[in-house]
């Protein structure tokens, strides 16, 4: 049997951390990567494993890169302070790494959202690569959307992997802000350009796409919400990239003419 490391990401994460190891405790090895914690989520993940790092935030991606770097197996299981592993996805696990088929796996991630599970508006079945190879994957993508990026084959498992992912609309009108902000400077940085049209057209298509294509409004008002913090969510990204260059063109502009 294939040996395993779960590798984990915090940040003053007291509140989720314990249900979080708790459900990998089974796993060889955990592996945590703190980037500053100023509560207990230190002290909690230290009662699981040995293995807690410390790295000074360099981003999504390259946190995760850092905790599979400290892993001793070969094969990962990653996930976050605020996702569970199912019993039911556990013992799928443990059958897989008896004889690993493929060198990735993606799993389903059912998300708990204003007090209920949600099934629809794109956000089930949310699978997600998640177990893999540490040889034939890495993470990547855009901050903060990171995903496993391989170059080998996949297959789909069935177990759910649980996200517990807003305490309540603030906390998700809060983690809005400090995505697009991160997205916003992304796209700059790939020299993406926000028009009139993209800050129109973008959010209400994608309105349409969580609570129309998605079926969003089989999943009540939390699923009206969805789709409405999801289409203010591309509205804000694009509106900050529109900010952030004309700030950037101006300020070209002034060192030209001060030069």
């Amino acid at each position: 049997m294939e040996k395993l490391s779960v590798t984990i990401i915090t940040l003053n994460e007291e509140h989720n951390i314990r249900e979080a190891l708790e459900s990998v405790k089974w796993a060889d090895e955990i592996v945590v990567v703190d980037s500053g914690s100023s509560d207990k989520t230190v002290d909690i993940c230290k009662e699981y494993t040995g293995k807690v790092f410390y790295n000074a935030w360099p981003g999504h991606i390259a946190q995760k890169n850092f905790a599979i770097d400290k892993a001793s197996n070969q094969w990962i299981l990653s996930i976050d302070a605020d996702e569970r592993v199912t019993p039911e996805l556990a013992d799928e696990i443990k059958e897989v790494l008896k004889g690993p088929e493929t060198d990735a796996y993606a799993v389903p991630r059912h998300v708990f959202y204003l007090g209920r599970w949600i099934d629809h508006s794109g956000w089930y079945p949310d699978y997600k690569l998640r177990l893999f190879s540490r040889d034939k994957a890495r993470w990547g993508g855009i901050n903060p959307h990171d995903e496993v990026i391989t170059s080998g084959s996949v297959k789909y498992l069935k177990g759910d992997l649980l996200h517990y992912s807003y305490r309540d609309i603030s906390h998700h009108v809060n983690t809005i802000n400090n995505f697009t902000t991160i997205g916003a400077r992304e796209y700059l940085k790939l020299g993406k350009r926000a028009s009139l049209w993209n800050i129109i057209s973008r959010p209400m298509g994608t309105f349409l796409k969580k609570y129309i294509l998605k079926q969003g409004f089989r999943d009540g008002l939390p699923g009206f919400i969805i789709a409405v913090s999801s289409a203010y969510y591309v509205f804000l990204k694009y509106a900050k990239l529109w900010e952030l260059a004309n700030i950037n063109r101006r300020t070209t502009e002034t060192q030209r003419k001060d030069g």
